[in-house]
């Protein structure tokens, strides 16, 4: 846990002013589909922090920042890398090279973007959807 959470103006000066728009469009889309819990972590060895959206004990996916990057990370378990997998040409190059790229675990593919506009977004909640419903209209 973070003993203080960012605010704009620390996101700004880590990211980057376009950064923290993409950021903030990214939030917005989640949190206009999926009523969820969200969580600022320290972000590891490679991110300064992490942004979790979790229902339920469940991860549906996270956010990270470092200096001058963004990042999303979905993780997608066996029966929803079959979903992907069944759809796969529906996505966008960028996102089947990425997650064709990812290692596959134990517990499933650990899919990493780093986004730097907002063109993946239809991706993202196409993923998102695969792991869960939207639960917002």
């Amino acid at each position: 846990m973070l003993d203080t959470i960012p605010n704009a103006e620390e996101m700004t000066s880590l990211v980057g002013k376009h950064l923290y728009e993409v950021w903030n469009n990214l939030c917005a889309l989640i949190d206009g589909k999926y009523n969820m819990d969200c969580l600022w972590n320290k972000g590891g060895k490679a991110w300064k922090y992490e942004y979790k959206y979790r229902k339920g004990g469940k991860t549906l996916c996270a956010l990270y920042a470092r200096e001058n990057c963004i990042g999303f990370m979905i993780v997608l378990g066996k029966d929803e890398r079959l979903k992907f997998e069944a759809e796969k040409e529906i996505y966008s190059k960028e996102v089947q090279e990425i997650y064709d790229n990812t290692h596959t675990y134990h517990d499933g593919k650990w899919i990493m973007f780093e986004p730097t506009d907002t063109s993946l977004f239809n991706d993202f909640i196409r993923l998102l959807s695969i792991k869960r419903k939207p639960n917002r209209k």
